[in-house]
């Protein structure tokens, strides 16, 4: 990494327009990471009559081709120029070798500079870590998201597989949502197909994708994970819906903590109709106020 040419000659103008003796120059570099061996490049204005301009050009060439490109030294010289005070009378009043108004322009140009490279630094950055993110984000759209969907329904995934690919489209419906989604996980040797927090709750996820309506027993067992949990609530998928009695027999003399979804809402939200956070939300509300688990999303009629 080189630093920027354009930085380095408004550092050697700022240099040359606050300091006149050689001396105090020779000092300057060395008070700001040149070291001794560096000096001596220079070392020999004393003898030959080196310009104070040409034992800036020299340093800086020295510096430039070293293995660290003499990054150090001139940052140090850089933050000493950008936070620079000191205008010695002597020389600037008594003198009149430097000119006051002349080194304040000089100095301003170099903040100018450093606040266009600053500002340069962190836009790049930005535009890495948007790049960084979004190739590591899954690309994912309803469009394809429906695609997935009808995949299965035309039988190009294996029954075996089909579960787990309900559970990614489950997973990317969250996504576009902007819903917290986790992952599949086990406790205590039950299996859990994941969980969404909807408005400030966490849903236990059950996804099943089978030829028949989801019958009583795989039912019952979901309710019991969500039963062991600390205020559980549950969301049960079912594409093809579920048997006549089993949603009797999940609310009739119990808490309602499950609400159920099969395949028909989640075409209404893979096709647009609504979105994957509003279905959610008209199935709660029909939960909460209308002791309902089982309802058609938009119409709100009873399902089952």
């Amino acid at each position: 990494m080189s630093f920027p040419n354009d930085i380095k000659g408004c550092m050697k103008d700022c240099i040359l327009s606050v300091l006149w003796p050689k001396h105090d120059i020779y000092t300057f570099l060395g008070d700001h990471g040149c070291t001794s061996a560096d000096l001596k490049v220079i070392a020999q204005f004393k003898d030959e009559g080196m310009t104070r301009s040409k034992m800036i050009d020299v340093m800086f060439e020295h510096l430039s081709s070293l293995p660290t490109g003499g990054l150090g030294p001139f940052r140090s010289m850089l933050q000493s120029l950008l936070n620079w005070s000191r205008f010695d009378p002597y020389y600037f009043d008594n003198l009149k070798k430097l000119d006051r108004s002349k080194a304040q322009k000089c100095l301003d140009h170099l903040r100018q500079l450093q606040e266009i490279r600053d500002a340069k630094i962190v836009t790049d950055r930005q535009k890495r870590e948007t790049a960084d993110s979004a190739k590591q984000k899954p690309q994912i759209s309803i469009s394809g998201l429906l695609d997935e969907f009808l995949e299965l329904h035309a039988g190009k995934t294996s029954p075996s597989k089909r579960g787990y690919a309900l559970e990614s489209i489950l997973g990317g419906l969250s996504k576009l949502a902007g819903l917290e989604m986790t992952e599949p996980f086990k406790v205590i040797g039950e299996q859990i197909d994941g969980a969404v927090k909807y408005d400030g709750e966490h849903y236990l996820i059950e996804a099943k994708w089978q030829d028949k309506a989801a019958s009583n027993e795989p039912v019952y067992q979901f309710v019991g994970k969500v039963e062991g949990k600390m205020y559980g609530r549950g969301l049960f998928v079912s594409i093809n819906g579920f048997s006549d009695h089993v949603v009797k027999s999940v609310v009739t003399g119990k808490a309602i903590k499950t609400i159920f979804v099969d395949g028909e809402d989640l075409v209404l939200v893979l096709e647009g109709h609504l979105s994957f956070s509003q279905m959610l939300d008209r199935k709660v509300k029909a939960a909460q106020t209308r002791g309902l688990i089982y309802v058609h999303p938009i119409s709100g009629v009873v399902k089952g």
